[in-house]
């Protein structure tokens, strides 16, 4: 039962983001009709996203979507990932994928611990697999041996949200009390949407990057690591950098 590591890619993504989103924005002040507003946006789309963003106006940002591939990722951040709804989940099934030399994700607290704890950890999940090979044997269903697998076990998916649902997304998993394998999924996907479309995630991430922090008593007080993640993102999205680059910049820091 091998290890395995966060891989995320942008699959697709809504063809011009924020024209999309300046069209559908203009539509709703304009009496021009559709073929005039795509001509009127084609050169400011971006100031007027801005606008439309400084002003609440967010409904036209829906209109934009993002497809996204993981893999290397845990049972538990499926848990994490699918509490937000206003998304579309496709995951690789345990019925009906048999787990028979399946991969699990290390948290990094264990690795911290030095090769004998990775080596015990590789272990237990060694054990948890035999517990699932031995019920497959004794004429169980995949759907039912399964129950033995830990959370650290490895899935697969494919994802999309829209513009909207991906800042609400980034503003609570990109803080530093989202736990550490969301935060560096959602890191990387603020990065590649930062490529893609500038204008709309410019100042996406979490709560304390655009005003105060809303965690309270509860905050981390390091809003300069929040703020130094999203300038290096910046960075790395103007110069056009690839998600495999985007996403160990990110796996570095965090």
């Amino acid at each position: 039962m091998p290890s395995t590591r966060l891989e995320v890619r942008l699959l697709s993504h809504t063809p011009e983001p924020e024209q999309t989103v300046a069209l559908a924005g203009r539509l709703c002040y304009s009496d021009s009709g559709i073929p005039e507003l795509r001509e009127a946006v084609a050169g400011n789309a971006a100031q007027f996203v801005e606008k439309l963003m400084k002003l609440g106006h967010l409904s036209p940002l829906e209109h934009a979507s993002f497809t996204f591939g993981a893999e290397g990722v845990s049972r538990a951040l499926l848990a994490q990932i699918t509490r937000h709804r206003i998304a579309s989940f496709s995951v690789q099934s345990q019925r009906y994928v048999k787990q028979g030399e399946a991969r699990y994700v290390v948290p990094p607290c264990v690795e911290a611990l030095g090769a004998d704890a990775v080596a015990e950890f590789a272990r237990q999940m060694e054990t948890a697999q035999e517990f699932y090979r031995y019920w497959l044997a004794r004429g169980l269903k995949a759907e039912d041996a399964r129950f033995v697998l830990p959370n650290a076990a490895e899935t697969r998916m494919v994802f999309t949200m829209n513009a909207r649902e991906l800042l609400h997304f980034f503003s609570l998993r990109c803080c530093n009390r989202a736990q550490w394998e969301i935060r560096a999924l959602a890191w990387a996907m603020l990065g590649m949407c930062l490529r893609e479309a500038p204008a709309i995630f410019g100042n996406a991430g979490p709560g304390c990057v655009s005003a105060d922090c809303t965690e309270g008593s509860m905050s981390c007080g390091d809003t300069a690591f929040a703020n130094a993640m999203l300038n290096g993102l910046r960075a790395a999205a103007a110069r056009g950098a690839s998600d495999q680059d985007i996403l160990q910049a990110v796996t570095r820091l965090i």
